[in-house]
């Protein structure tokens, strides 16, 4: 669907918006990023930058838990958890501004002590609010559930700001594992604003709306994964 035909949300227009102002936004066509799970993308999107931003950091969070509060993920939410590393900022700030309790899950057990993998007091039945920087294609985010729900927490619901809704399978692998992804903007937003505010050069956001249409095919002929 042509960017202008598109209809965003505000949230998303705002959220996009001061991604590319801060250039948390980086577009390279020429020189692409291979990402962890072996896709090659023309884009790459860095939610870290962000912690360095107070004003963007805000406005991210007040629309996130106006966002939660209004689709009803934070509906008895006993416990605020952030996936390490990039998830632990971003959960500090929605603990603070809902006053909620907060955790963190490592990626892996520490393997000393309590040999724990989340860290916090959480009691057995505590329902958990999983709160990341961005989700890609739904993975990692499993780990961490399985972690939580292994360490006794019920967990229905994930919160992150950015969401590449691209690569094909990683809504259903959420919803296979019984979670709701809750997301201010994908890659989809930032390219219509990127378009309209002229961030980039006509060639870089054309070379950026190919992959956006069919990332597998991009991916493979820039070297990357070739298959979901």
């Amino acid at each position: 669907m042509p960017e202008s035909s598109r209809v965003i949300s505000p949230a998303a227009r705002e959220t996009a918006k001061w991604l590319l102002d801060i250039k948390a936004v980086n577009f390279r066509p020429e020189e692409p990023y291979i990402f962890t799970a072996g896709w090659a993308s023309p884009v790459y999107i860095d939610c870290r930058w962000v912690i360095s931003f107070t004003e963007a950091r805000r406005r991210m969070i007040e629309m996130g838990v106006e966002m939660l509060r209004v689709e009803g993920a934070m509906d008895g939410v006993d416990l605020v958890a952030g996936g390490e590393t990039a998830g632990i900022p971003y959960a500090a700030w929605i603990s603070e501004a809902t006053s909620t309790p907060m955790l963190y899950v490592r990626k892996q057990p520490k393997g000393f002590g309590r040999d724990a993998q989340i860290e916090g007091n959480m009691p057995e039945g505590s329902k958990v609010l999983l709160v990341e920087d961005l989700a890609s294609d739904g993975g990692s985010k499993i780990s961490f559930v399985n972690a939580l729900r292994t360490a006794g927490a019920v967990v229905s619901d994930i919160f992150v700001v950015f969401f590449y809704d691209i690569f094909p399978g990683a809504l259903k692998t959420l919803e296979g594992a019984n979670v709701k992804l809750h997301y201010l903007c994908t890659w989809h937003d930032v390219l219509q604003v990127a378009a309209e505010g002229e961030y980039f050069s006509p060639e870089a956001i054309e070379d950026v709306r190919k992959f956006l249409n069919d990332p597998i095919s991009w991916s493979a002929a820039h070297g990357g994964r070739a298959e979901a």
